[in-house]
This record gives C-alpha cells, sequence and structure tokens, in this order.
C-alpha cells in the first residue's frame, strides 16, 4: 500500500439529503485536514446521485451525510467501480440507516434501548404507547422530522411532519435524562460527550445553529460522570456499534435516564459530522488525537481494510 502523502483522496461531500449543508462543511474541513499530510486532495461536492472520479483515485472519503451517503448506495456504487472508501460497509451502512432494522439488531444483542412501536404514518391511529413518547421517521439523520410529543394535542402534527420522510414510523418511549454521545474508532470507545441543548432536545437546530441561527447546545467532554458510569456508557456504544458489525469508525448516541439512571442506546451515525469542531472530533482531541491524525487514520485504517 503507499504511503498516504502519494495517493489521489477524493473527499465526497453534500449528496440529495436533507443534511446537505452539513456535510458540505464536514468536507471542506476533512480536504484542509487531510491536506497536511495528502498533497493530492480533491473536494467533490455532489448535487444529487451522479460524480465522476479523478482518474487514478486512489480513496473516496465520504462525508456524505444521511441519504446516498450514510445509506449504504454510494458503498455499493464505489464498490463496483473498485474504489476504495471509508468508513462503515455496504451491509452495516444499510443496517445503521433504518433506525427500525437496527433496533431489532440491538435487541438481538442485548442493547439496551427504549420501548419502541413501528406503526404506519397514519395520524388518525392511536398512539400504541402512550404519552409522552417520540415519533422517528426511520431513515433519516440529524433528527429530521424527530418530534417529542407530551400529549394526545400534539400528535397528529408530529405524524404528519414524520410522515413527510416516508410511509413507515417508529414510535419511542420518552425517556427524560441526559443525552450523550460516544465516539468509536476501531476497537475503541472515545470520551462520553454530554450534550446539553439550551432549549429543548437536540434537534438540527440545536446541533447546527449556523444553519438558521437558531438554537444553542452546550458541551462537556468528557462528560461529568462517576467513572462507573463512564465505563457502562461507553461499553453500551461500543456493543452498539459492534452488533451493527459496522467498519472503521462510528458515533453513537445514547440516553442516561434521570430516574433510574438506565442506559437507553438511540442510533449508531455511521458518517457523523466531521468539521473540527464536532462531536467525533471532539471526542478524538479529548484523547488526545487532533483532527488531522483522525482524518489520516480514519483514511489508512479504511484502505487497509479494502485493500488487503
Amino acid at each position: 500500500m503507499k504511503p498516504l502523502s502519494e495517493m489521489k483522496v477524493v473527499v465526497l461531500a453534500g449528496g440529495p439529503g436533507s443534511e446537505r449543508l452539513v456535510s458540505l462543511a464536514s468536507g471542506k474541513a476533512v480536504s484542509e485536514a487531510l491536506r497536511s499530510v495528502c498533497p493530492s486532495v480533491a473536494l467533490l461536492e455532489l448535487e444529487g446521485r451522479e460524480f465522476a472520479l479523478p482518474p487514478g483515485t486512489d480513496l473516496v472519503f465520504n462525508v456524505i451525510h444521511g441519504t446516498f451517503g450514510e445509506d449504504g448506495d454510494l458503498q455499493m456504487e464505489l464498490e463496483r467501480r473498485g474504489v476504495p472508501y471509508t468508513g462503515a460497509g455496504v451491509a452495516s451502512s444499510r443496517l445503521a440507516f433504518d433506525k427500525i432494522a437496527s433496533k431489532e439488531r440491538f435487541l438481538e444483542h442485548g442493547v439496551l434501548v427504549a420501548r419502541h412501536e413501528v406503526i404506519p404514518a397514519d395520524p388518525d391511529l392511536a398512539p400504541p404507547i402512550g404519552f409522552p413518547c417520540v415519533v422517528k421517521p426511520p431513515c433519516e439523520g440529524s433528527s429530521v422530522g424527530v418530534h417529542i410529543v407530551p400529549d394526545a394535542s400534539g400528535w397528529r402534527a408530529a405524524v404528519l411532519d414524520a410522515g413527510r420522510y416516508g410511509a413507515t414510523l417508529m414510535v419511542e418511549e420518552y425517556v427524560k435524562g441526559k443525552e450523550l454521545t460516544v465516539g468509536i474508532l476501531g476497537d475503541q470507545a472515545l470520551p462520553v460527550i454530554h450534550i446539553q441543548p439550551e432549549q429543548g432536545f437536540y434537534d438540527i437546530n440545536n446541533k447546527y445553529p449556523w444553519l438558521n441561527q437558531k438554537g444553542a447546545t452546550q458541551y462537556f467532554c468528557p462528560a461529568d460522570l462517576p467513572p462507573e458510569v463512564g465505563e457502562a456508557v461507553r461499553r453500551e456504544a461500543l456493543k452498539a456499534h459492534q452488533a451493527l458489525g459496522v467498519e472503521i469508525y462510528s458515533r453513537v448516541d445514547l440516553l442516561l435516564e434521570e430516574a433510574t439512571g438506565r442506559i437507553v442506546v438511540l442510533e449508531v451515525n455511521t458518517i457523523p459530522g466531521m468539521t473540527s469542531s464536532s462531536l467525533l472530533p471532539k471526542a478524538a482531541r479529548a484523547q488526545g488525537i487532533e483532527f488531522e491524525q483522525l482524518c489520516s487514520r480514519i483514511a489508512l485504517e479504511s484502505l487497509a481494510l479494502r485493500t488487503a
């Protein structure tokens, strides 16, 4: 395998999904970071699903969040072309992207999850698990279409909005507690981050205030948790990552229930945000891994996996 300094790397960003602007920011950050170790880096910003790679591309660094980037379709196309790429493969991407399928796999592997039901996106159906509850489209990222529904008055509007993203919805019990996230790098769980939105929950506005000039969030890394609790959260995150068979890296979102201390895994993100201030890079930095090192490590470990 050639050293990274001699490779042609293409960073793919943008895409057709609802997280396009976030992906473009990740693409710019990763490109700049990789150029410190690899002079031949090109940033390719996709509008849709069509793209042409420069001749001689050695590696695609995929930072397309959500649709096309995380659902396995891009991975399948790159495998058809014989081009190595970073991160999760076809099968694990598809599994992690589908909240319903991943929840089933979590249950098979004993991962701790919230009680849930799957329903048609029909606002006239009675809520299956009572209130408060959380309504989610199964195949969207960045909390797009997610609604916390405190009582019956908000049910219809939540189902109608979430239903814009698909004909099937997942309804979960509402778990009140600390929002946590754990980055996974190889077989290592990075320090826990406590996510504390100033208002509401960690929706797309609180994740990315620069998108709509709304929302604000504080981050505590490492999270202020008793050591045994922090270790339990990290173990559960790694267990969820491994249950889905995710390759190279991910970021696992969890809740720590306020009343009971119960740990609940929400989802595994196979292409988490990759700006220098995103959560996975924050956790890596707390572990002594700077952003440039993180990007290089993901690139090299992905190459080693896919050129073996």
